[in-house]
C-alpha cells in the first residue's frame, strides 16, 4: 500500500491553514504555555500566569509537584504497562486506601471522568440484574447536569448542547429539575434502578446540594431499592475540604465515581462502591485495558499522600472562606457586574451581571486563569495547597478588573 503524502492529499492546503487537532474547545491563539511550577504557568516569552483553573480541578497540587514527579518518575523506571490481566500492587494499595478513607469496599480503575460515570451505569443496572430485577433499568438523572461525554455520559446528563444529535434516544434515563424533591418521588415507576447525581454541579451551575436534598434522595433509594450513584469527578480527592464532598452532607452513596484531582495531573478515574454493589461486578463484567496501570496507580497513590498530610484539608477550608469572603465583597460593592458567590471548598462560583466571558477574559488578560459554568458563573478551581499570597493577589486582580467593568 502506498502512503499518502501531504502533497498527495486533497485537503493538503487546508491541513497547512489549521491545526490537525479535532477541536474540543476554543483556546485563545496567542497563549502557550511552556512549563509551571505550584500555582504558577509560564510562557515562553516569560510571563507569569495565577492558575485558578488547574486543568478543570485536575492539577490539584498544582504544576511540578516534587512528590508527584518523584513518583511518577520511580515507576516511570520500572514498569508502564502489563495490563490488568495481571496483579498490580500500586492499584491495589490505592484501592485499599480509597476504601478505608470512604464509604467503598471495592474499586473499579479507568482513564477519566467519563468512564469511571459508565462504571457506575453498568453497576446500577447489574446489581438490579442481579437481585432479580433485570427490569430496572432507568436511572433518573438532574437538570443542568454534566456527567461526561461519552454517549451513556451524555445520556445521563440530558443535557440538550452536550446530547445534541449523538443520543436519539433516552437511552434509559429520565430527568427531573435540580433539586426538585417533589419531580423525583413522582418519576419513580417500577422500572427505575438508580439516581445519578453531581453532588456539587459543575459545568451546569457550581451549586452543591443540601443536606436536606441529600437525605430525602438516600431515603427515597432505601425505600425503593434503588441506589445511589454520585458523580464527584470535579468535587471530590479534598477540592471540598473533605476527600469526598459527600461527607459535608451526612449520608453515603453506593457508588461514586472520581477523576480528575485524582490523579494530579495524570489520567485516572475510578469508580468506587460498597460491598452490596461489588459483589455482583465479577468477572467478565467490566474491564479496562489502561486502567489502574502502574503510573497511574503510583501517581493516585503519591496524591493521596498529599490530600492526608496534616493541614491541607483545613487549608481547603481557610483559604475557600478567604476567597469566598472577598468575592462575596465584590457582590456587595459591584452588583452590576456580581450578583452570587456558591459551590463548596475551592469549587467556587460566581455569577456574572455581564457575560461571563467578558469578565473571564479580562481576567486572564490581567494574567489570572479562571473557568466559566453554566448559569453565567465563573469558576474558580486554584490547587489545595494554595497559599495565603496567591489567594491575596487573585482577589486584588479580580478586584481591579471587576471595578474597572463596573465603571465601564
Amino acid at each position: 500500500m502506498q502512503a499518502v503524502t501531504q502533497s498527495d492529499s486533497s485537503n493538503s492546503a487546508t491541513l497547512n491553514e489549521r491545526d490537525a487537532l479535532w477541536p474540543n474547545y476554543s483556546p485563545p491563539r496567542d497563549l502557550v504555555f511552556t512549563h509551571g511550577l505550584g500555582t504558577e504557568l509560564y510562557t515562553e516569552s516569560g510571563e507569569t500566569y495565577l492558575d485558578f483553573l488547574s486543568g478543570i480541578a485536575v492539577t490539584a497540587f498544582g504544576h511540578s509537584h516534587p512528590h508527584l514527579i518523584e513518583a511518577l518518575g520511580a515507576q516511570s523506571k520500572k514498569l508502564w504497562h502489563v495490563s490488568n490481566v495481571f496483579r498490580i500492587p500500586e492499584a491495589e494499595k490505592l484501592a485499599r486506601r480509597l476504601a478505608e478513607a470512604s464509604f467503598a469496599d471495592r474499586l473499579f480503575f479507568a482513564n477519566s471522568g467519563t468512564e469511571a460515570i459508565e462504571a457506575s451505569i453498568k453497576a446500577v443496572r447489574g446489581y438490579q440484574a442481579a437481585v432479580g430485577r433485570p427490569e430496572r433499568h432507568r436511572i433518573i438523572g438532574m437538570s443542568d447536569s454534566f456527567h461526561g461525554r461519552t454517549i451513556a455520559a451524555v445520556a445521563a446528563s440530558g443535557n440538550p448542547s452536550y446530547v445534541q444529535n449523538f443520543a436519539p434516544t433516552d437511552h434509559g434515563f429520565d430527568h427531573i429539575a435540580w433539586g426538585d424533591m417533589a419531580a423525583l418521588d413522582a418519576v419513580i415507576t417500577e422500572k427505575t434502578a438508580g439516581v445519578i447525581v453531581e453532588t456539587v454541579q459543575g459545568e451546569g451551575g457550581i451549586r452543591p446540594l443540601t443536606a436536606e436534598m441529600l437525605g430525602h434522595i438516600r431515603q427515597v433509594c432505601d425505600a425503593q431499592g434503588l441506589l445511589l450513584i454520585l458523580d464527584e469527578v470535579q468535587c471530590g480527592v479534598g477540592r471540598s475540604g473533605k476527600l469526598f464532598a459527600y461527607e459535608t452532607f451526612g449520608i453515603e452513596p453506593d457508588i461514586l465515581a472520581s477523576a480528575k484531582g485524582l490523579g494530579g495531573g495524570f489520567p485516572i478515574g475510578a469508580c468506587l462502591v460498597s460491598e452490596k454493589v461489588g459483589q455482583h461486578m465479577v468477572v467478565g463484567t467490566h474491564g479496562s485495558t489502561f486502567g489502574g496501570n502502574p503510573l497511574a496507580a503510583a501517581v493516585g497513590n503519591a496524591v493521596l499522600d498529599l490530600v492526608f498530610e496534616p493541614g491541607l484539608l483545613e487549608n481547603v477550608q481557610k483559604q475557600a472562606g478567604t476567597l469566598r469572603a472577598g468575592l462575596e465583597e465584590l457582590v456587595s460593592e459591584f452588583p452590576a457586574v456580581l450578583s452570587k458567590v456558591s459551590g463548596l471548598g475551592l469549587m467556587i462560583g460566581a455569577r456574572c451581571e455581564i457575560p461571563n466571558v467578558e469578565l473571564m477574559t479580562a481576567l486572564r488578560q490581567n494574567r489570572l486563569l479562571v473557568g466559566r459554568a453554566g448559569d453565567n458563573m465563573i469558576r474558580l478551581l486554584p490547587p489545595l495547597n494554595v497559599s495565603d499570597e496567591h489567594v491575596a493577589q487573585a482577589l486584588d486582580i479580580l478586584r481591579q478588573e471587576v471595578r474597572r467593568l463596573h465603571q465601564s
